[in-house]
Formats: C-alpha cells, structure tokens, sequence
C-alpha cells in the first residue's frame, strides 16, 4: 500500500504532506471543490476526475471528505494545513464571498 499524501486530523482537519503531489478536495455534490498545492489553496474551477487513477495521472489525489475513511460526512468548516506551514479555514456557508477561504494560521516551520 502506497503512502497517501496527506493526513487526517480531528474531525475537520486535513493536513497536505507530499509536495508532488495536489489535493484535489471535494466536500458533497453541492460545494464547489478546493485544491491544494504546496503553494497555498483555492477554489478549483476545472472538471473533477472521474477516477482516483484519472487524478494521479494530473499528479492529483482526489480527496472526497465524504467517504466514510475520510471524515464520513459533509463538512460546513474544514482546516487545511498546506505543506508550507499556512493553514487555511473553508467555510462553505460563505462560498462566493472572500471569507470562503481565509488563512486561519499561518505558522513558521
């Protein structure tokens, strides 16, 4: 089994730890998607895999945050810590506003 790419932490934490690789976050049907780059984190306009192995073709690992291995349920608030040290609060009950995704912690490795 391969090492994954990013790590699970309390029950809304996501943390990114492998640099070559992006995490492509989905959270539900109705939330828009967020990727995750070594560099930071934003809102993904681009057309969401099909499969895992269609994602680590684009160097991306599809992160679905309502599979049961992952939190199990839709998220309102999720934390996502970024391989640079930053992390970043997504608060979907503000998409569309510039508080959807916000630095929560920005912290000095």
């Amino acid at each position: 089994m391969t090492e994954k790419p990013y790590l699970i932490s309390g029950k809304n934490t996501i943390i990114h730890k492998i640099r070559k690789l992006d995490l492509l976050v989905v959270n539900g049907e109705d939330n828009p998607p967020v990727i995750v780059t070594f560099r930071g984190i934003k809102e993904y306009n681009g057309e969401i895999p099909e499969t895992k192995r269609d994602a680590k073709q684009l160097d991306i690992e599809l992160v679905d945050v309502t599979h049961t291995d992952i939190f199990g349920d839709e998220k309102t608030l999720l934390f996502i810590q970024t391989i640079s040290g930053k992390e970043y609060k997504v608060d979907y009950s503000k998409v569309g506003t510039p508080s959807f995704i916000r630095i929560h912690q920005d912290n000095v490795i």
